[in-house]
């Protein structure tokens, strides 16, 4: 089967917006209308509905960030820390953003 190509312009932020949403789906934009243009031959019709979970974007964010500082413990020899290790990490942090706050900074 021979393959044509589509172009269309579109605003940047709205491309933007479009190829971040279909990464949270997993999905290529190119895949994307795809499964759009198929759909709507078949049905004759805008056939169907894909929206976003709302906290897809929190979700990716933390994940990101997750792998970030997995990387980071990695890199550290700090990978094998136990839950409780953690946890004193984290309080050990909050407690000087606490201090620093009180003094001012």
């Amino acid at each position: 089967m021979s393959q044509s190509t589509i172009s269309i312009r579109v605003d940047h932020t709205l491309k933007s917006k479009f190829d971040s949403l279909c990464e949270t789906f997993g999905l290529t934009t190119s895949a994307a209308f795809h499964i759009f243009m198929k759909a709507v031959v078949r049905e004759r019709r805008i056939p169907f509905e894909i929206k976003a979970d709302e906290n897809a974007d929190l979700r990716k964010h933390a994940m990101d960030a997750f792998e970030s500082l997995r990387e980071q413990a990695a890199a550290a020899n700090l990978s094998n820390m136990t839950l409780e290790e953690i946890n004193e990490e984290i309080n050990s942090a909050r407690n000087e953003r606490r201090k620093a706050n009180l003094c001012g900074n």
